[in-house]
Order: C-alpha cells, then sequence, then structure tokens
C-alpha cells in the first residue's frame, strides 16, 4: 500500500454522503488524481449473480474469486475484512476516501442535512470538518454548505499531508511534520477526581499519609507532560517551553478540579501534552488516596481550549 491520506464521512442514512463522495471523486479525477473508495455495509450486499463464473466458483466453496480483463479486475471474498486489510489492497492511488467505518480511528468528516431530521452521528468535535444545510452551528472547526463540494476539495487537498499515517506496509508511523511551520501553540486541558466527604476533608486539611496531595499531583502533572512522546505512539517530541499546572478543590462537585495550560513554539500540536498532565495528576490523586477509599472516579479528561497550528482555534463551552 501506499503512503496516501485517508478521509473518512460519516452520516445517517438517507443524509447524502455517498452523493457527496460521488461528487468528490469527481472533481479529484478532474485534477488527475486517482481515488480509492472504501464503503462499509452494514448489510448484505450482492456484487455477483447467478449464472456467471466467479459466482459458480463462489458457490461451490472458494473463499476468494477474482476474474480481470483488460478494462478492470474484481475480487469477491466470502469474509468479512479489517479496515486496515482493506487498505492493504489499494495500490497507486493519491487519495482514498472512506464511508462508514465510524469506529476506526480516522480523520473523520461529519455530514448533516436538514431534511434527514438527524443531525451529526457524532459529537462536532470529533471531526475534522462538517459539511451541512445548518446556519447557526456553533464550533471552530470548518463548516461547509452541504452543496460546497469544491470547498470541501480545497481543504482536504489543503490538509492531505497532515493525515497520512500509514507507511509502505500499511502500519501505523509517525507523520513527517518537517515542512510545517512554527507557530506558538498553547493548550488547556482538564480533568476531574471525584472523592467522598471524608477524602474530601483529608485531602483539604492534610491528612493523607503520603503527603500533600495537591502539591504532589502538581509536580506528577509537570512530569507527566515532559513524558508524553514516551507513553504516547506516534506522539512527537515537542520543545515544552511551559506548563502551569492548577489543582483546586470544588465543594459543591466534591472533587479536585486539576488544569493544564502548556505552551510550546512548534510544528505540531501540545494537546496531547496538556491531556497526558491532567491525566497522570489524577492518577496521582488516586494514588495518594486510594488507601481510605477505593471508589474514587477519575472523570471529565477533556480538552478545554487550544491555539496555533493550520487547523485554527478551538474553546470547548462548558456549563
Amino acid at each position: 500500500m501506499q503512503n496516501v491520506p485517508i478521509f473518512a464521512f460519516s452520516a445517517f442514512s438517507g443524509t447524502g454522503k455517498t452523493t457527496v463522495i460521488e461528487k468528490l471523486v469527481s472533481a479529484f479525477t478532474a485534477e488527475g488524481y486517482a481515488v480509492a473508495v472504501i464503503k462499509h455495509d452494514g448489510h448484505d450486499f450482492v456484487i455477483d449473480r447467478q449464472g456467471k463464473d466467479s459466482y459458480r466458483f463462489t458457490s461451490a466453496g472458494a473463499v476468494v474469486s477474482l476474474i480481470s480483463s483488460k478494462s478492470k479486475t474484481a475480487i469477491i471474498e466470502s469474509r468479512e475484512l479489517e479496515l486496515t486489510h482493506l487498505i492493504n489492497k489499494i495500490n497507486d492511488v493519491d487519495l482514498i476516501l472512506v464511508e462508514g467505518y465510524k469506529n476506526a480511528s480516522l480523520p473523520r468528516i461529519g455530514i448533516a442535512r436538514k431534511a434527514c431530521g438527524k443531525g451529526f452521528t457524532d459529537t462536532i468535535d470529533k471531526y475534522i470538518a462538517i459539511m451541512s444545510d445548518y446556519e447557526d452551528v456553533d464550533t471552530e472547526i470548518p463548516h461547509f454548505n452541504i452543496d460546497d463540494i469544491e470547498g470541501l476539495k480545497s481543504f482536504i487537498m489543503k490538509n492531505m499531508n497532515d493525515f497520512t499515517h500509514f507507511n509502505d506496509e500499511g502500519r501505523a508511523k509517525m507523520v513527517d511534520v518537517g515542512e510545517k511551520p512554527e507557530t506558538h501553540r498553547c493548550a488547556v486541558a482538564g480533568a476531574r477526581v471525584f472523592v467522598s466527604p471524608e477524602t474530601y476533608a483529608l485531602i483539604k486539611n492534610g491528612g493523607m499519609k503520603k503527603g500533600d496531595v495537591l502539591t504532589v499531583a502538581q509536580i506528577a502533572g509537570i512530569m507527566g507532560a515532559k513524558k508524553t512522546a514516551e507513553l504516547v505512539p506516534m506522539c512527537h517530541n515537542v520543545f515544552i517551553e511551559g506548563v502551569n499546572m492548577k489543582l483546586s478543590l470544588d465543594k459543591e462537585l466534591c472533587c479536585v478540579d486539576i488544569r493544564a495550560e502548556v505552551n510550546c513554539d512548534g510544528k505540531t500540536g501540545i494537546e496531547m501534552e496538556a491531556l497526558t498532565a491532567v491525566s497522570v495528576a489524577a492518577l496521582t490523586v488516586y494514588d495518594m488516596c486510594k488507601a481510605v477509599q477505593k471508589d474514587i472516579v477519575i472523570g471529565d479528561i477533556r480538552l478545554l481550549s487550544k491555539s496555533g497550528g493550520v487547523h485554527g482555534d478551538f474553546v470547548r463551552k462548558e456549563d
């Protein structure tokens, strides 16, 4: 398989994602690109018909039946294949578009149409871009009109190099960011550790035998940010310029509220460092309190904001 960018599309049935992909294929083909499309069908489908030789071979029990002519080749496999297996079968293309496979870890474009009446299949922050005929969508990610195929094509062309995550063997790789410009980047992440009133009081009054919970967790969070590239596969080493950890007690929620702000001047984002910082800090709170409470809950780990980079800024809106 080639080292090619892959973009997936998600939408409810009847929204028109197949039409969008069809128009994109035509637009990219007109520009000289070779495009492959992979579609997931949630039901069964028929691609062969009774009486044809390939049908006879499959009916006889052949797991794989292949037929080829001067103009086309077809492979019929009587089994379901993983997405990575399908990607590995594709050669000599410039771009792969995927319809469906909603659980696959791929850069995903969400599509919604008023007439469908169902909105998007996931929360908007899970997409790299969206297409819809809704005018009141509150989001920082690129939003294209449902008919703006040219705009979406330009967006994909601009970001093709950012979403090339497979090597020549079809396995995951670290993306080369050498050609990307350096920009100032900042990311803020949050997490909460929910405890019992008794544990809350011990943390507040310094009664934990292991020491000052908030101070130790603060240090652990900073160390976690610095170790991110060693913990998260495919994550780049980033020269961190600053980590600001803030841990506070929230009496109403009976929790430790954790915030991390991480800054750098670099070619790739700093979000993972901020998320790792709050995660490690939360684990440290748990470790220091587990002797008195086993059912502590770590939750609400989330990116609160980011700035810098070609994908623009993001600010989470919270209640």
